[in-house]
């Protein structure tokens, strides 16, 4: 931060104060000297910003008389005019502007044939181009021994300029720059090593703050590194923009930096809470000067930062007295350092603005400031390692009486726990008794409902089965009465044909015999004898059926996994509840071609033959009559076996297929149901690691998916 800007009304009081004479040429005479001209420097300021150079020479300059003459912070362009005469034998002086954040600087050169020669130098091109490998701008001025001429400078830039020019030979100006260079190393060396040192300590004890001042050092570093063009040399020497934009967007960052620095560093929000909210708004001013810059507005946004870094830097010296009143003792390390570097500052601003002269002194104000200042800081931040320490040895203290009271508190508890925890021990295990007794209870009743409910199904198959049977085996004995009386006739006519041997009037036999073929209708006899064979074989037929595939649903010699016909167990369900299916319901079978599976057949078989007769007994309360279907759908699908089975039934609301796999929930009326056939389904599929999905909507019908894998580990 500086306080460049306070000065800045200063420069309009002294303009009008110059005598505007011509300045006298500068003789050279002693090579063992550098020699300072600014007092030697007419000025004129350019404010179209399009004067050519024939058209600027002919304008009147003013002499300021001073040492550094100070350009201000404006938009404008100005023209330096100088003469010099050179009374030593060095044949090639060196003329330095030693003010290297200039964006453009020429050094127009007369030429023996009355032409100028133009070097043109600046931040707006690539470092590489300057003639010597230095920040400064340093122009060489070809003068034989007592030749004399007049040079022009032509100077713009964007942000605070002044013009410390130095006329000498190569040696000497090497010799001042290497004593810069020197001191400024030294002052870099002390920036890194806090840096460093700060973020050693930062890893150690994961302080924000010091992660934060890490990053306000590196910033204030940077802030000289671009004040004294060593940035633009050695970081980003292609980067004209960064080059000519670093003097505003490093200070930036500076500013934010230290305010977040000062709040973290201060404790602003909890010591200080309107300090906090000032230097907020310090942030939100700093981030607003990046406005104008990238809008190319350099002149405004170098006045907007100077602005704000002026009161900023008073506002961290207010904010750092009123929390150092509260005896928080870094508060006072930060006004003594903070206090340091402002001091710097201004004597770094003074110096700007010619009230202080231009020197060593003056020249390294501000770097003297801040290297105490980061040294100072950095002492603060490590002092608030001792505070943490005993806090830290104060807190311990405290824990301790605290352990020893709890200690005692908890010696005293013990006795009356140990107490309590018996009670309740006992409670517990009376409790735990009574669970026992209510847990084989429980299981008790649910075995007797799980075999209710399986009575319930036989009952159901038993009578569907009779009713079944009843039929073919009424064909059977319905037939055998008619079939004995023709079997009877039959050995009747066999009987008349043995005696015909023993009668003595064969053709009287014979006629007889023909009369009672006639009589008992031996052709139709055969026709009826054959009808009822075909009959009783019909029903014998049926039954086998019908006992085929009750083997083949009960299963009950195969009690291991067995590879089955899904198909075969859908049909020999179906057989059983023939019975059960309503006359208006059609069963539409979609049978794709599936190899065998594993699986607990008759487990599987129960499966269908409760989701079947679920189908079946809900189209017949919803249907009045119409045509319903129950659609049965195998495919493959992933190495799973999927059972398909839908319904044109009634359907089921969301809250209802939330709860059908639930024990014991059924929408039946009471005593028809006891709500396990389903439960009995998902522990089934459950046992042979499947799943089951229900797809279901009012009035649309129910469709139960199971799917089954078609291998299972045994055991699992």
């Amino acid at each position: 931060m500086s306080i460049r800007a306070f000065f800045a009304f200063l420069i309009t009081v002294t303009l009008f104060t110059h005598n505007t004479q011509a300045s006298v040429p500068v003789v050279y005479s002693d090579s063992t000297q550098l020699l300072q001209m600014g007092k030697w420097l007419d000025l004129y300021t350019d404010k179209t910003n399009q004067l050519t150079f024939q058209q600027a020479i002919n304008q009147t300059f003013i002499n300021l008389n001073e040492q550094v003459p100070n350009l201000q912070i404006t938009p404008y362009t100005h023209w330096a005019r100088f003469t010099v005469t050179n009374n030593t034998s060095v044949k090639r002086l060196l003329l330095e502007i030693e003010y290297p954040t200039i964006d453009d600087i020429s050094l127009y050169e007369p030429l023996p044939n009355g032409t100028w020669k133009v070097t043109r130098m600046g931040e707006f091109q690539p470092f590489r181009y300057r003639i010597f490998n230095h920040q400064n701008y340093i122009f060489p001025l070809p003068l034989k021994y007592g030749e004399t001429k007049t040079y022009y400078l032509k100077i713009k830039a964007g942000e605070q300029a002044q013009l410390p020019v130095f006329l000498g030979p190569e040696t000497l100006i090497d010799n001042k720059n290497a004593l810069r260079n020197l001191i400024f190393g030294i002052y870099c060396g002390i920036v890194l090593v806090m840096a460093l040192y700060n973020l050693f300590i930062y890893f150690s004890i994961r302080d924000r703050s010091y992660l934060i001042y890490v990053t306000y050092i590196i910033c204030v570093g940077l802030t000289q590194a671009s004040q004294h063009g060593y940035a633009f040399r050695y970081l980003y020497p292609n980067n004209s923009w960064l080059a000519m934009h670093d003097t505003v967007l490093i200070p930036i960052l500076n500013g934010l930096t230290a305010a977040l620095f000062i709040q973290s560093f201060l404790h602003a929000r909890e010591k200080y809470p309107l300090g906090h909210k000032l230097l907020s708004f310090v942030i939100i001013a700093y981030l607003g000067c990046l406005v104008p810059m990238f809008a190319n507005n350099y002149y405004v946004a170098q006045i907007w930062v100077e602005l704000v870094a002026l009161s900023g830097s008073f506002l961290a010296i207010y904010i750092g007295f009123k929390v150092a009143k509260t005896n928080y003792m870094p508060a006072k390390f930060f006004l003594v350092a903070w206090s340091i570097f402002l001091t710097g500052v201004i004597i770094f601003v003074m110096r700007n603005f010619n009230v202080l002269p231009y020197n060593d002194i003056t020249y390294y104000a501000l770097e003297v400031g801040s290297a105490a200042e980061v040294t100072l800081l950095s002492f603060a931040l490590a002092y608030r390692i001792n505070i943490y320490r005993q806090e830290k040895e104060l807190s311990q203290a405290q824990s301790l009486e605290v352990s020893k009271e709890n200690e005692r508190l908890v010696r005293e508890q013990n006795v009356i726990l140990e107490i309590k925890v018996n009670e309740r021990t006992n409670q517990l295990q009376q409790a735990n008794d009574q669970l026992n007794v209510a847990l084989v209870s429980l299981k008790d009743a649910q075995s007797q409902l799980v075999e209710k409910e399986k009575m319930a199904s036989l009952g159901q198959l038993t009578a569907g089965i009779a009713h079944e049977i009843n039929n073919p085996i009424n064909f059977v004995t319905s037939n055998i009465k008619p079939l004995k009386l023709d079997i009877e006739d039959i050995k009747s006519l066999l009987g008349k044909y043995e005696r015909l041997e023993n009668e003595d009037d064969f053709k009287s036999g014979l006629q007889a015999i023909k009369l009672f073929r006639q009589e008992i209708d031996i052709d139709y006899i055969h026709e009826e004898i054959t009808s009822l064979i075909k009959g009783i074989e019909d029903g014998a037929t049926r039954t086998a059926e019908i006992v085929a595939g009750l083997r083949t649903f009960s299963r009950l010699d195969e009690s291991d996994l067995k590879s089955v016909d899904i198909h075969e167990g859908l049909e020999s369900t179906l057989v059983l509840l023939r019975t059960n299916i309503p006359k208006n319901v059609t069963v539409i079978r979609n049978y794709a071609t599936l190899p065998k599976i594993e699986c607990y057949a008759g487990k599987i078989n129960q499966v269908f033959m409760n989701i079947l007769t679920n189908a079946f007994n809900a189209i017949k309360t919803y249907s009045d009559g119409r045509e319903e279907f129950v659609t049965i759908t195998t495919r493959e699908e992933n190495g799973q076996a999927v059972i398909s089975i839908k319904d044109t039934g009634p359907g089921m609301t969301q809250e209802v297929k939330e709860k059908i796999f639930d024990p014991f929930f059924t929408t039946k009326d009471v005593g028809e149901g006891t709500g396990l056939g389903l439960s009995i389904v998902f522990s089934i599929i459950e046992k042979h690691h499947g799943r089951i999905n229900v797809i279901s909507s009012p009035g649309e019908g129910a469709e139960f998916i199971i799917y089954l894998p078609m291998n299972i580990i045994p055991g699992l």
